[in-house]
Parts: C-alpha cells; sequence; structure tokens
C-alpha cells in the first residue's frame, strides 16, 4: 500500500465517526417451529411479573439476614406454553463512506484518513469484516442467552426479493474462515451486500429474522434495562419492550454483529471479542488491548502508527477499520 511521509500526528481535539452497521431494536414473538413459513400465526411476546421468596445468599450476607426471605420482584418473559419458538426480528443497513468523519477539527488529519481508508478500501475491499459480519448473522450470535440450549435455529434474511436461509450451527462463533468460491451461494451473496453497503456512498438494507426451538413454554431473554437508584420495594428487575412486546436493544445487537475481534491476541484458538477501542470485556472484568507481548496494541496507539505512515499488521488494519465502522468519539480530549 503506497503511502507518503507526513509529519507527526495527534489526535485532533474534535473527531468522531458515525456508525455504519446501523440496527435496529429486535421484537420477540412466540410461535411453532411447524409455522415458520407462516407470518400471520406469530404473536407479541408479553412481559409478566414474578414475586418470589428467594434467600440472601451473596457473599458477607449479614447474619440477621441469612436466615430471612429475600424478597424478589421483577419482569420476566417466556415463551406460551402452546408455543416452542422464539423468532426475533430486526433490520440491519449498512452504510459507506466510512473516510469522512462527521466531526474533525483538523483538516491535515482529516485528509490523511481519507487517505488510508480509500487505499485500504482498494486493496481489500471489506472482504474480512463482511465475512465476519456476515458469519455473525448466519450463526445467530445476536440471540445471545436466546441461542443456549435451543433445538434447532434457523435465520433468514432478506435482501430486496432474494430471502436466504441458514442453519446457524453451520457457522462458528470463533472462526472466520469460511469461504466459498460459488458467488452464488447464500452466504457469499450475504458477504457481498454487506461489502457493497460499506464500499459504496449509500447503504444496504437487510431484514433479518432468527427462529430458535426452546421448548414449550420456555424462558426467553429480552434485554434488560439499566436503571440507577431503584427504591428499596420496588421492582428490581425490568426488562426491555416495544408496544408490549418484549424486545431486544438495537446496542446488544450490535455489540454481537461486531464480535468479529479475534486479533487482540496471538494465541492459535483465540474467543471472539466485540471490536472496542480498548478490547473492553467488560461482564469479564477485562480490557484485552491494553497490551499484546508487551507493546500496546488498542485502537490508538494503531491508528496513530498506521496514519504516520508506519506499517501496522494486515489484522491490525482489519481491526483499526472495524473501529471506525463502529463508530464513536475519538477526539483526543479526555
Amino acid at each position: 500500500m503506497a503511502t507518503t511521509k507526513t509529519t507527526a500526528f495527534k489526535l485532533p481535539s474534535v473527531l468522531a465517526f458515525s456508525r455504519k452497521l446501523e440496527v435496529s431494536d429486535a421484537l420477540m414473538k412466540s410461535g411453532l417451529w411447524s409455522d415458520i413459513d407462516q407470518s400471520d400465526t406469530w404473536q407479541p411476546i408479553a412481559l409478566h411479573e414474578k414475586r418470589n421468596r428467594a434467600t440472601h445468599s451473596q457473599f458477607g450476607a449479614k447474619d440477621d439476614d441469612k436466615s430471612k426471605p429475600n424478597l424478589s420482584w421483577g419482569d420476566d418473559a417466556t415463551l406460551p406454553h402452546d408455543t416452542d419458538t422464539l423468532r426475533i426480528s430486526f433490520t440491519l443497513k449498512t452504510l459507506g463512506q466510512l473516510e469522512e468523519p462527521i466531526a474533525c477539527n483538523s483538516p491535515e488529519f482529516e485528509e490523511k484518513v481519507n487517505q488510508v481508508v480509500k487505499a485500504y478500501r482498494t486493496e481489500y475491499q471489506f472482504k474480512e469484516l463482511a465475512t465476519r459480519y456476515a458469519n455473525n448473522i448466519a450463526n445467530g450470535r445476536f440471540l445471545w442467552r436466546n441461542r443456549v440450549g435451543a433445538e434447532s435455529v434457523c435465520i433468514r434474511v432478506k435482501h430486496g426479493k432474494e430471502t436466504w436461509s441458514f442453519n446457524a450451527y453451520d457457522y462458528s462463533l470463533n472462526e472466520f474462515s469460511l469461504s466459498t468460491n460459488d458467488s452464488n451461494h447464500a452466504f457469499a451473496q450475504l458477504v457481498a451486500v454487506i461489502q457493497n453497503g460499506l464500499q459504496g456512498d449509500g447503504f444496504e438494507y437487510l431484514e433479518i429474522t432468527a427462529f430458535a426451538k426452546l421448548g414449550l413454554g420456555q424462558h426467553v431473554w429480552p434485554s434488560q434495562e439499566m436503571v440507577l437508584g431503584i427504591p428499596k420495594g420496588e421492582k428490581t428487575k425490568i426488562l426491555f419492550k416495544l408496544n408490549d412486546c418484549a424486545a431486544m436493544h438495537s446496542e446488544k445487537i450490535g455489540n454481537a454483529l461486531r464480535t468479529i475481534d479475534t486479533w487482540y491476541t496471538d494465541d492459535s484458538n483465540p474467543k471472539a471479542i466485540a471490536v472496542e477501542p480498548y478490547g473492553s470485556v467488560t461482564s469479564r472484568g477485562e480490557a484485552h488491548r491494553i497490551t499484546n507481548n508487551g507493546s500496546k496494541n488498542d485502537f490508538y496507539t494503531l491508528f496513530l502508527k498506521w496514519l504516520k505512515d508506519d506499517e501496522i499488521p494486515v489484522e491490525q488494519q482489519h481491526y483499526v477499520i472495524a473501529t471506525l465502522i463502529r463508530g464513536g468519539v475519538f477526539g483526543g480530549n479526555e
């Protein structure tokens, strides 16, 4: 990739990129696996409340509390007892013009970003990233806990007049090397659509529906709302709903789609994590991209190094571009 030496760069105080994978919230409905093709039979899943008499089992509980009941009050969601399958549906837009920040107060910096992204597009055409995003659609990662213990998982993707169907268990959660030389293969067509969206000046629009056969009356897992400062004695678990239909946050769906970073470590069998500037996995209390073999491999370090015309490995170029696709505020001020 030809580059021209330039003066040392530092992050401008104002720098922001918009998301290029724009995801809707996801609605959750119930039905029978045998009725997958009958869209009018699927009914919204309603939330209901549960009040339970639990125990104080947390570490450090006071002795006086250990023998007392711990009253629990919160939302819950299940399939009705006459249905065995969860349907989750959302839409996805893949957008182009990645090289253009939505805010940047350094024209020189913006021009350099423009050059680097255009050179990346020319050399790699977003093929690697599109393949990984497509894999996370086909494998149903966005189902999160709803994927666990499912007897069968079918993913259907609609693009215009085309509809592609995938068996989620045919696609790995941590390996992204799947490719096909058959351009008519459903997966190859999905990859091509995502590529077109990322490379172009417009967008590509997909409608994505997942069916997970869980069993009659089984639990389902909508997103949980983060509510701070709940008064004592009030409901403590509040689940997300849209128009009285259980739902999942777009942020949670988006996090699953961008769980493609296996480049944060030199391990031979890495577990994919979501693309984040510091490789943060808050559920594990870890930030994987602070150091790697003694050197920093976070987004800011790699991004500035690349812009200064220093070579960074191809896999880290993919990571930097994926972080820009993620979007965010990356200015040099704390």
